[in-house]
């Protein structure tokens, strides 16, 4: 059974965190008092970490500080180097990471159903200077691996997904976190699973265990033997507490917003928007409600209606990436797809705690300033 911490903020937002109790996690705190050990690989980080590769059926996983570094360990770790195809429809820090780690985004347009890259689209865009290619699982819903995988083998490519939203989706039964060589995972605390603030990195090549490993403690074993560069994006038992707390609830998170969305699902039935379609034999975890209304001024019209009641959609993913204003202009072409639905999306509110009688409000609210 879940129990929810409200927080005394009463708008509607476009997600709430997840507390466990004080008890559940004051439990686990005193567990770090007692061996006297808050970060560097201790006994919960140790545990979280085989816990989560049990429920995610996933041969490893190192755990990091937050997503975002989990993208740039990828990065670092595959020795990426020159151009990487990558979508213009994610989260900021799917650019900014490749960025950050001196390789350049070529952007690639997205499929109009799951709003993921268009694989039909990535073969044109390699060039001798291609090392990998770098996908969003968008809002969960998978790319296509098998023909991405393909273009990777054919062009000796390496390929990073960003599953930040892909925490437990399965697709025939199995992990799409299995895919590619590392898929990045985020334990933000708006996550369904979360560590507060935290992230992980799911690979194949049992190389890379040891390089991220060593990479994300500045590089060194012990007090004084290095092996490899690194920086500090170590997991600390704070965090890998509060995640050991909402593991076992996950599931349960999982099926409220499950039913959440059904609620939208029935209240928009017949509505002028759209939204992702789920591909075949897909097991979903629903941690966001996107829809694409028909223009940009309905959307907007419906984002003011709903602030102006006291609910706090967002324009995620806005905006399209490939307008970043600090992107070297020449090499990316024009993504009209993506910034045609960047233009156009809002996601509405969901997270465990929010009531039918207010996702009733809310979809009576976007009903009326559609008309």
């Amino acid at each position: 059974m879940i129990e929810h911490f409200l927080c005394g903020d009463q708008m509607i937002s476009v997600t709430k965190t997840y507390f466990p109790t004080m008890d559940e996690y004051i439990r686990q705190l005193e567990k770090i008092w007692q061996v006297g050990w808050l970060t560097n690989n201790g006994p919960l980080s140790r545990q979280l970490a085989e816990s989560l590769k049990d429920y995610l059926g996933v041969p490893s996983l190192e755990l990091v500080a937050n997503g975002t570094l989990a993208l740039q360990l990828s990065i670092k770790a595959l020795g990426l180097q020159g151009e990487v195809i990558t979508t213009p429809y994610s989260y900021v820090a799917t650019t900014t990471g490749i960025l950050w780690e001196g390789c350049e985004p070529i952007f690639v347009d997205i499929e109009e159903k799951t709003f993921c890259i268009n694989p039909e689209l990535i073969e044109a865009a390699i060039t001798e200077k291609t090392s990998a290619i770098l996908a969003t699982h968008v809002y969960g819903y998978p790319c296509d691996v098998v023909k991405i995988q393909r273009i990777a083998d054919r062009y000796n490519l390496k390929i990073i997904y960003d599953a930040a939203h892909a925490f437990g989706v399965k697709l025939s039964g199995e992990s799409i976190l299995v895919y590619g060589d590392c898929s990045a995972l985020s334990f933000h605390a708006t996550k369904p699973f979360h560590t507060a603030e935290g992230g992980g990195v799911v690979y194949k090549d049992t190389n890379l265990e040891r390089r991220i490993s060593l990479m994300k403690k500045f590089g060194h074993i012990g007090e004084d033997d290095y092996f490899d560069i690194g920086i500090n994006a170590k997991m600390s038992e704070l965090h890998a507490a509060m995640g050991l707390c909402i593991l076992p609830k996950v599931n349960d998170i999982i099926a409220y917003q499950k039913e959440c969305s059904s609620w939208y699902d029935e209240q928009l039935d017949g509505a002028t928007l759209h939204r992702p379609i789920s591909p075949a034999r897909l097991e979903y975890t629903y941690a966001y409600y996107p829809v694409i209304f028909s223009s940009h001024d309905v959307m907007m019209r419906v984002r003011q209606a709903l602030m102006d009641n006291g609910i706090g959609p967002r324009r995620y993913f806005h905006p399209s990436l490939n307008t970043l204003p600090y992107l070297r202009v020449e090499g990316n072409k024009a993504c009209p797809i993506s910034e045609n639905v960047s233009a156009r999306v809002l996601c509405l509110p969901l997270y465990v705690g929010l009531q039918r009688q207010e996702v009733e409000f809310i979809c009576n609210l976007v009903l009326q300033a559609i008309q």
